[in-house]
């Protein structure tokens, strides 16, 4: 009766629409991935990249469709102040590596890394799968403290707001422990 009542809870959770459930205190999920930056493969890992600072992690459903566009965009216009105030972004789709291998030379303009969350297990972790398409992710902006805990979580399908968004939770952060 016990695994029944689960498996019910479960279809139950499954259909929920999906939101960043990841809120604030909460303990980032470690991960590790093949990620690209210029077009350059290499293995991004979150807890390296936490040593150095506050970490931009945000989740995009598709590599060269519009909103993705504008969004990768909008983080390359923005990675001088990212990285002034010590912190780094990737970016995490479910697109095979050789798509964003392009993606990261000719979209993110160079400036900053997206890996390839082949098996989805980063979305899933992360709370970002879209509803019903789970081979897409939703569009969520975390930002991880270096202790790895989530400051703060934006999700929302327009593309306009998550820099703006995360920048001024980085700034937050960085003023207050400085």
């Amino acid at each position: 009766m016990k695994s029944l009542l689960a498996v019910a809870c479960a279809g139950v959770l499954l259909s929920a629409p999906a939101y960043a459930a990841l809120q604030a205190g909460s303990r980032a999920p470690d991960f590790s991935a093949l990620a690209s930056i210029g077009g350059k493969e290499f293995k991004f890992a979150l807890a390296d990249a936490l040593k150095k600072g506050p970490v931009v992690l945000y989740f995009y459903p598709a590599a060269f469709t519009p909103g993705c566009t504008i969004e990768a965009h909008n983080f390359a216009d923005a990675m001088g102040d990212f990285q002034k105030l010590g912190a780094t972004v990737i970016g995490v789709s479910h697109d095979p590596i050789e798509k964003l291998d392009r993606f990261s030379l000719t979209e993110c303009r160079s400036k900053f890394p997206v890996a390839a969350d082949a098996d989805g297990k980063i979305m899933r972790n992360y709370d970002a799968v879209q509803d019903p398409r789970a081979e897409y992710a939703e569009r969520v902006s975390y930002v991880i403290a270096p202790d790895g805990k989530v400051i703060y979580s934006y999700t929302a399908g327009d593309p306009t707001h998550h820099v703006e968004y995360t920048m001024a939770a980085v700034k937050k952060y960085v003023t207050g422990h400085h």
